[in-house]
């Protein structure tokens, strides 16, 4: 007990005036008297509070579980259409690749046709050229 508590209990505990016969009062006790049936249920609301927070940590545990499962077969999901979707994304990149090769193809045709062209034009001429000098050489003259 404080000094406080053992002063408090010489306080008058009546009005000033004619003395009265009587007990000093025990203000200590009369508060934990008034505050014992409060005090009481808050220790069941604080034990029901406990029990929320423990049920609501399981739910929550159990939540981040299941979330965790979930996430796990979303990735597997994306890993199994991975290479599908590489493809479709490929395939405009490929189609233009296809058309810009037969367009390479095409022009490589047209200039070897060309040259084809040019030389059925100058093969007889060349060939004329190339027996003159295979005669001539033949005949012993100089080149």
């Amino acid at each position: 007990m404080s000094l406080r508590d053992f002063l408090e209990r010489f306080r008058p505990a009546g009005t000033p005036g004619a003395s009265a016969t009587g007990v000093p009062a025990d203000r200590t006790a009369e508060r934990a008297a008034e505050l014992e049936p409060a005090l009481a249920r808050l220790a069941d609301v604080q034990q029901a509070a406990a029990l929320i927070r423990a049920a609501a940590e399981q739910e929550a545990e159990a939540l981040r579980q299941n979330a965790a499962r979930e996430a796990a077969h979303l990735v597997d999901a994306a890993r199994e259409r991975a290479p599908e979707v590489r493809r479709q994304a490929s395939e405009p990149l490929l189609q233009e690749a296809r058309q810009e090769t037969e367009a390479l193809r095409a022009a490589g045709d047209r200039t070897a046709s060309v040259i084809r062209g040019r030389a059925r034009e100058r093969m007889p001429h060349l060939v004329d050229l190339a027996v003159a000098d295979a005669l001539r050489l033949t005949a012993g003259e100089p080149p």
